[in-house]
């Protein structure tokens, strides 16, 4: 038996598509609806055959819908939630995919009526890809799904929480309930700063006068080829992340900024002693993560796909 009845998503892109994807793979509604606000996605989502529906507007994709699934750009979902709110039906869960959560759970706060089930949530998974040809149902295998329940207690509320995490269980990841702001802060140490660094790196490489374009691409080593990687992730959605969590973001970079000067500072002054400490307990933290089996990179055997 489905865990929904009617299921939609709004936004195709890398993830949404992805959803669908996993959503279908293992049954879990008995009808897709999607939207996109891009004609050209709407119609590439029909050519895939993601979808039961393709809508044309949020408003009547979400109609008579058990689950609603935001997956547009990060700055776009309190909007969406609004546009979409009085079309809810009663007891729908309304979910994302985005980031950073404090400010979803806002806008969720803000806008959504108290008949239906708020559960903020982020897939921690995804490529350098967009589109909805770049999604694939094995995104998250073996992903975590951090979810960022509101401050409810009312069992019909637990109940949808409990619904969402099978869900997410069933495309073979592993849930995570964090609170919202301790989420931001957490994805501000773990992806977040990382990807500032990516795409500062890259740019100061790119703009270093005594180095050519030619030589960068040729001579790049492994550690600078994974910034490229990453810094060629989704302008965009990469844009909305930092504004929509600059509080968590600017604590961890001021914090950053402190370690990255004293170590100037031992690099300098030669400290061998204090470089060879810093090198051996990061190493010890690598060394952990693998263990934790969370040192394979993301998922690409199914980018290409088509369908």
């Amino acid at each position: 038996m489905a865990l929904y009845r009617r299921m939609a998503v709004i936004g195709c892109g890398l993830i949404g598509s992805s959803f669908l994807r996993a959503a279908k793979a293992a049954g879990a509604a008995d009808h897709y609806v999607a939207h996109d606000r891009s004609v050209e996605v709407r119609e590439r989502v029909r050519a895939l055959g993601l979808v039961d529906t393709v809508t044309d507007t949020a408003q009547e994709a979400v109609k008579d819908c058990d689950l609603v699934v935001l997956a547009t750009a990060p700055a776009a979902i309190g909007a969406v939630a609004g546009q979409i709110a009085s079309a809810l039906a009663p007891g729908a869960t309304v979910t994302d995919v985005g980031s950073a959560k404090q400010a979803v759970s806002d806008a969720f706060g803000a806008v959504l009526p108290d008949t239906v089930f708020p559960i903020p949530g982020h897939p921690i998974a995804g490529t350098e890809q967009s589109g909805p040809d770049a999604g694939f149902a094995e995104l998250f295998n073996e992903r975590w799904a951090i979810l960022c329940p509101v401050s409810r207690k009312d069992a019909p509320y637990l109940a949808a929480v409990d619904r969402l995490s099978r869900l997410w269980e069933s495309f073979g990841s592993q849930v995570e309930l964090m609170d919202a702001h301790h989420h931001d802060l957490v994805l501000a140490v773990t992806s977040h700063l990382p990807h500032l660094i990516a795409y500062n790196i890259v740019g100061t490489a790119a703009d270093l006068e005594e180095v050519t374009e030619s030589e960068v691409m040729k001579f790049s080593a492994g550690g600078f080829r994974d910034f490229t990687r990453i810094a060629a992730s989704d302008p965009v959605m990469w844009r909305d992340v930092f504004i929509l969590n600059k509080d968590a973001v600017l604590e961890v970079l001021g914090r950053f900024t402190e370690d990255l000067q004293a170590l100037s500072r031992a690099i300098r002054w030669g400290e061998a002693d204090k470089l060879e400490a810093l090198f051996t307990r990061t190493r010890a933290i690598r060394k952990g993560i693998v263990a934790a089996g969370q040192d394979a990179p993301e998922p690409n055997f199914g980018r290409n796909r088509k369908g």
